[in-house]
């Protein structure tokens, strides 16, 4: 992006528009969505070059099964991004780590060990839409911006210091930081989560079975859950703010046409 300055007359507007931007408007991201596929493919290409903390588990029919939730996911119709983020999944071979992420631009990882925490796949299906609910929301290059500060982002904007951009996300794909959720995020998320699986054969409020299984576990599986709690916080109105949801659409209760566990379970055997 350029801006025509015609002298030194426009910087002071324009340091007075970026900084009530970012003062009043918590939404804002100077970054086009290209940027957020740029750093999705770069941090990609990072993780595949680290087999040591990202161990990729080749098991094509697993990661198969996983890609046809996420391809199911993305039908719905208020997926923006379809067709312009990757929104392809990996699986990391780690049952000893129960998390998930999605990158900028839609790259989306899966731990073997999260894989065989939930019990069916409508929960599968919940964490993966809230997974793509991030980078639909581009949460992550959203947090960059704010992280600029105004003088950078007018460098940057200005095409002056385009090199700053890229020297903040090196320093935010240093173990995942860029990653690291608001709770005004994972609200975001969840929301969406469940308005995706509305679209679905999945029972959409099946996040909540989720949070309620790592409320119980969190004490007695704690280095099993880090990874996951340090990028995404979870209060405990979360299960509280899903089951109002549920409440509102009057959902019927749950069955096994929707919950699919027993598939679910045929699926875990094809993990190692």
């Amino acid at each position: 992006m350029s801006v025509e300055t015609g002298g030194h007359g426009m910087l002071a507007p324009l340091a007075i528009v970026l900084t009530l931007s970012l003062s009043g408007c918590v939404d804002i991201n100077v970054f086009p969505p290209s940027e957020d596929a740029r750093l999705g493919a770069e941090l990609d290409r990072e993780i595949r070059a680290n087999p040591h903390e990202y161990p990729i588990l080749h098991n094509e029919n697993a990661r198969q099964y996983v890609q046809g939730i996420v391809d199911r996911i993305l039908a719905s119709p208020e997926v923006q991004y379809r067709g312009k983020f990757a929104y392809r999944v990996t699986l990391l071979h780690d049952d000893q780590t129960i998390n998930a992420f999605c990158t900028p631009g839609g790259y989306i990882y899966v731990y073997t060990g999260l894989l065989r925490f939930v019990e069916n796949e409508a929960t599968l299906a919940a964490v993966l839409a809230h997974e793509i609910a991030h980078a639909e929301q581009r949460h992550a290059t959203e947090r960059m911006t704010k992280a600029l500060g105004v003088q950078l982002l007018m460098d940057i904007v200005l095409g002056n210091r385009p090199d700053r951009a890229t020297e903040l996300a090196a320093n935010l794909f240093a173990g995942l930081a860029l990653l690291a959720n608001s709770r005004s995020d994972e609200a975001e998320a969840d929301d969406l989560s469940f308005r995706y699986l509305r679209t679905t054969p999945w029972y959409p409020g099946a996040l909540t079975f989720f949070f309620e299984k790592l409320a119980q576990q969190r004490q007695v599986r704690l280095a099993a859950l880090e990874r996951l709690l340090s990028t995404h916080p979870l209060p405990e109105d979360r299960v509280e703010a899903m089951q109002k949801r549920v409440q509102t659409a009057q959902l019927p209760p749950p069955t096994e046409q929707n919950l699919r566990a027993r598939p679910y379970q045929d699926f875990l055997r094809l993990l190692p």
